[in-house]
């Protein structure tokens, strides 16, 4: 069995606070992707390469499992908190280029530095002064030298690359823009981004989705013609207030679940930095498989992948006597500019819930925010996982199945990526 799934024996914080210094990173990047409004499909990438930046600083020094992508040990005697401070900084700090964010993230390394250095003067510091700067002198450097290496294996990987529009097409049940925008499809650079740990974009492609004149089509519509219309929905007041908290950015969602639940069951050191690893990992590699199925599937002109706002209002063209059109008819929340099928959202919060379940019991107790909306609480993973999951019907964006599907893609790209990394 997998370490990682061995939830007991993952108690007991390590010493010289490394488990802190992961965690206290973990909530910069968090606090970073809010302050900078980072769209949701940009968010994953970004995590997984200060993720793996810290796991693989900490793990060439403490080396327990097998590295993401820098193989090279440490100097011997390196501090690995300092490693963490530095890998995690360095490549922020790339990746985060504005002026503001910048001065932020300089003080909170400034920050780390002079903690380090308190430390070494300090009466708890078994190994003398001169030898504890030098031990954290070699951590910084060395902490610096992974995340710039991980940064340069990420620099062509395809994000951020120009492409072509695409628009899909006017075939009945296939994705056309929607308004108000009627604009290409957003977010589809991930179509062409390489994987983390993941042989290709495709290697967990979903099945083609349901057909136009299937009873799983008909009650896909008709659940969200329901509950996501924009006025006159059966949907409750709480379940119209998750549909646009959920609609927020994912990977602030579940790095939140997972920061406080590690901090609750005071997870080791190791086992911290491969969490954080393994999730923003896992995500990373579910947006650029959804996005290459979006891409691939609204190409094709036999494939239903319009979105219920096209459906509902040209439901008299789909042949399928168990719909009936609605011109009126407006979701609760703006559709994304994208393909309805497979679902972004419910395809990371698989993934991301699936990561958390490894390491914790189902119950555990986190606050999520959503930037302008009250926060939530939650009890239990698996319950933060249905209402993300359910909004996308609530918001009038997706439809049940495709939600599932999705969702169940997620769990099944995190088994994979914790089966073949971080050994």
């Amino acid at each position: 069995m997998c370490r990682s799934l061995r939830k007991t024996e993952s108690r007991g914080r390590a010493p010289n606070g490394i488990a802190s210094e992961i965690l206290d990173w973990n909530q910069i990047f968090i606090d970073t992707l809010i302050s900078t409004n980072t769209a949701n499909s940009l968010s994953p990438r970004l995590g997984a390469i200060v993720h793996t930046a810290i796991f693989d600083a900490y793990n060439g020094i403490d080396r327990r499992y097998t590295p993401v992508f820098f193989h090279t040990r440490a100097p011997r005697g390196a501090s690995p908190r300092a490693a963490v401070a530095a890998a995690a900084y360095t490549a922020l700090a790339a990746l985060f280029p504005l002026p503001q964010t910048q001065a932020t993230l300089a003080e909170h390394y400034a920050n780390a530095v002079a903690a380090l250095s308190a430390h070494c003067e300090g009466p708890r510091n078994p190994r003398g002064r001169e030898s504890c700067l030098k031990r954290t002198e070699q951590g910084l450097a060395w902490g610096a030298e992974v995340a710039q290496a991980v940064l340069a294996w990420r620099a062509n990987d395809g994000a951020g690359g120009t492409y072509p529009p695409f628009r899909g097409g006017e075939a009945v049940g296939q994705w056309r823009p929607t308004p108000p925008a009627f604009s290409s499809m957003s977010s589809q650079q991930f179509a062409f981004t390489s994987m983390f740990v993941l042989e290709s974009n495709t290697q967990f492609q979903p099945p083609s989705p349901r057909t136009l004149i299937s009873t799983t089509y008909g009650d896909d519509f008709n659940a969200v013609k329901t509950l996501g219309r924009k006025t006159g929905s059966s949907r409750t007041d709480d379940q119209t207030a998750l549909a646009p908290f959920w609609e927020g950015n994912a990977s602030v969602h579940w790095n939140q679940a997972a920061n406080q639940s590690a901090h609750a069951n005071r997870l080791s050191s190791p086992d911290t930095a491969r969490l954080f690893a393994l999730l923003n990992l896992a995500m990373a590699d579910t947006v650029n498989t959804t996005f290459t199925a979006k891409r691939f599937y609204g190409s094709l002109a036999h494939e239903v992948t319009w979105r219920p706002l096209t459906a509902i209002t040209l439901a008299d063209t789909d042949g399928n006597p168990g719909t009936a059109a609605d011109a009126a008819w407006q979701p609760l929340i703006t559709t994304p500019a994208h393909p309805e099928y497979p679902a972004g959202h419910p395809s990371l919060n698989g993934a991301a819930s699936r990561v958390l379940l490894m390491y914790f019991e189902p119950r555990q107790t986190f606050t999520v925010t959503t930037a302008g909306l009250p926060s939530r609480t939650y009890h239990s993973i698996t319950d933060a996982r249905t209402d993300g999951n359910n909004a996308r019907v609530w918001g009038g964006m997706h439809y049940p199945s495709t939600v599932a599907i999705s969702s169940a893609m997620g769990e099944a790209i995190a088994d994979y990526v914790n089966a073949h990394a971080m050994r």
